[in-house]
C-alpha cells in the first residue's frame, strides 16, 4: 500500500466533503434524549441522520448497504455493511447525538454556530462524535481506491450514547444475526493525549449518577427564626459528603469504589505521564493561580483513569442569587457523578454509596440517595502482536511518532457491552478529543489535521487486520 497516496486520499475527502458536512452537522441541535425528551417532536435527530445518510450514499465504498434502523420508541441507528473478501468482521462504532449547550463559550463561539479557526472547528458534536461515521467510511474507501483487501466491515452509529446508550442493547440484540462474529472493534469516540501521535484507549471508567436529597422541614422558614435551632439542609449535606469523600484530597472513602490497578495499566500510566509531562494538567482551563491536585503527572494520570472520583454536577433547592432572601430552605438536592474504576462493579458501588449516605442521618434529617444510572467501566483485552505492530507503523507513517496507550476517565457503554459479547475481539479505541478540545463543555473543537491522520491510521489497521 502506498502510504503517501493513502494520506492524500484521506486529506482530499476530509477537506473536500467531510469538513463541510461536519460544519453543517454542528448547526443541528440534536441533543441526546436525556437532554431533549421531546427529540422526536423537535426533529433535530432526524435532521442529523438525514445529513449523514446523504453523505454516506454519495461517498459509498463499493458494495455498501445502509439502513437506518428504527425500533419503536427508540432513537434511530445506522447499520452499514461493506462486504470484504473474508467473512471475518470488523465493527466500527460512533454516535451522532450531542451533549447540551453548556455556558461559558468565548465571544464569537457558540455550540450551534460552527467557527473554523486555523486547524480547529469549534461547535458542539464535531469531535464528539459527528466525524466518526465519515472517517470510518473514508478509511474503507481509501483501501478500495488502492485495491487493498479488507475484511467485512459493519458500522453501527447510534443516537443515544450521551444518554448512556440505553437504546443500544435493544439494537444489538435485534441486529445480532446480521452483525456476525467480530474479530476487531474500531471505536472513534475516545481521547488522545496530544495531537502528535496515535493514541489507543486501554480502559474506561464506569459511572454512577444519582441525586442526593436532604430534607429538614416542610417549608422554608426565616433564617433569623430557624438558624441555631435547626441544622440547615446544606450543612447536613456537607456532613454526608464527608462520609464518602475526603474533601482535602478528593480520595473516596467507600471501600467498594477502590479497586486494584493491574500492573500493565500502571506501567502504561507511567509511560503516558513521561510523554505528556505537565500537559496532563495544563490541558485544563484553570483560572489564574489554580493548581492541580498533584504536580506528579503519574499520580494525575491514575487519578483520572483508575481512581474513583466524585463531582457535584447540579443542585436544586438553592434559589438563584437574585431571589435568595433570608430564608432557611427546606431541602437541598445535589446531582452527584461518581467515576468508577474500570474493574469496579457498578451495582455494588451504587448499593454501598446509598448505604453510606442514608444510614443514621445527622439530626434525623430525611436523606435519600436515588441512583439515576450506573454503568460499568471497561478494561481492554491484551493487545495482539499484529495490532500493536500495526498501530506503531500507522502512527510513525502518519504522525512521525510512536503510538501510545492510555486509560480514559470517561465512559463508552458500548465497549463493555461488546467486550462481553465478543470476548475474543481486539479493540482499537481512539479519537480526536485532545488537550482543550473540551467535549461536553464550552468551546468544544475538532482538530482537523488529527482527523485526517487518524482516518489514514484506521485504514492501515484495517489492511493489517486482513493480512494478519
Amino acid at each position: 500500500m502506498d502510504l503517501a497516496r493513502l494520506q492524500r486520499f484521506a486529506d482530499q475527502v476530509w477537506m473536500g466533503s467531510i469538513l463541510p458536512t461536519i460544519t453543517e452537522y454542528v448547526r443541528i441541535p440534536n441533543k441526546s434524549p436525556n437532554f431533549d425528551p421531546d427529540w422526536e417532536k423537535h426533529g433535530y435527530m432526524d435532521q442529523a441522520v438525514a445529513l449523514a445518510e446523504k453523505w454516506c450514499r454519495a461517498h459509498a465504498p463499493k458494495g455498501m448497504t445502509l439502513e437506518v434502523v428504527r425500533l419503536p420508541g427508540r432513537t434511530p441507528l445506522f447499520f452499514i455493511e461493506v462486504p470484504g473478501d473474508t467473512a471475518d468482521t470488523v465493527l466500527l462504532y460512533g454516535h451522532l447525538d450531542k451533549q447540551p449547550e453548556f455556558t461559558g463559550w468565548e465571544p464569537g463561539l457558540s455550540p450551534w454556530e460552527p467557527v473554523l479557526r486555523g486547524d480547529k472547528l469549534y461547535g458542539r458534536g464535531g469531535a464528539d462524535d459527528g466525524y466518526a461515521i465519515f472517517s470510518s467510511l473514508t478509511a474503507i474507501s481509501a483501501l478500495q481506491e488502492q485495491g487493498v483487501p479488507h475484511a467485512r466491515c459493519v458500522l453501527i452509529i447510534e443516537c443515544c450514547e450521551e444518554s448512556g446508550s440505553y437504546d443500544l442493547p435493544f439494537y444489538i440484540e435485534h441486529l445480532a444475526p446480521r452483525i456476525g462474529a467480530v474479530s476487531l472493534v474500531v471505536c472513534l469516540d475516545a481521547e488522545c493525549g496530544n495531537y502528535d501521535q496515535l493514541w489507543a484507549t486501554t480502559s474506561l471508567r464506569g459511572n454512577l449518577v444519582g441525586n442526593l436529597t436532604v430534607r429538614i422541614m416542610s417549608e422554608g422558614v426565616h433564617s433569623g427564626m430557624a438558624s441555631g435551632l435547626a441544622m440547615s439542609s446544606f450543612d447536613v449535606m456537607r456532613q454526608l459528603l464527608d462520609r464518602v469523600e475526603d474533601s482535602a484530597t478528593g480520595k473516596l472513602l467507600v471501600a467498594a469504589l477502590n479497586t486494584a490497578i493491574p500492573p500493565d495499566r500502571d506501567a502504561q500510566a507511567r509511560e503516558t505521564a513521561r510523554v505528556l509531562g505537565e500537559e496532563v494538567w495544563r490541558k485544563l482551563p484553570f483560572v489564574d493561580g489554580m493548581q492541580p491536585m498533584s504536580k506528579d503527572p503519574y499520580a494525575l494520570v491514575l487519578n483520572g483513569t483508575w481512581k474513583p472520583t466524585l463531582t457535584v454536577t447540579g443542585a436544586e433547592g438553592l434559589p438563584a442569587l437574585g431571589q435568595a432572601g433570608n430564608v432557611m430552605h427546606p431541602y437541598t438536592t445535589l446531582k452527584l457523578s461518581f467515576r468508577l474504576p474500570p474493574n469496579c462493579d457498578p451495582a455494588t458501588a451504587a448499593a454501598e454509596v446509598k448505604r453510606a449516605f442514608e444510614h443514621d442521618a445527622p439530626f434525623g434529617a430525611q436523606v435519600e440517595f436515588a441512583p439515576g444510572s450506573s454503568m460499568g467501566g471497561w478494561n481492554a483485552p491484551r493487545v495482539a502482536g499484529w495490532l500493536d505492530a500495526s498501530m506503531q507503523r500507522a502512527s510513525q507513517a502518519h504522525f512521525g511518532k510512536p503510538a501510545m496507550y492510555m486509560g480514559t476517565g470517561g465512559s463508552i457503554p458500548f465497549m463493555g457491552m461488546l467486550g462481553e459479547r465478543f470476548p475474543e475481539a481486539q479493540f482499537l479505541v481512539t479519537g480526536l478529543l485532545g488537550p482543550k478540545s473540551n467535549a461536553h463543555g464550552p468551546n468544544e473543537f475538532l482538530h482537523v489535521p488529527t482527523g485526517r491522520k487518524l482516518t489514514a491510521c484506521v485504514a492501515q489497521v484495517l489492511a493489517d487486520h486482513r493480512a494478519r
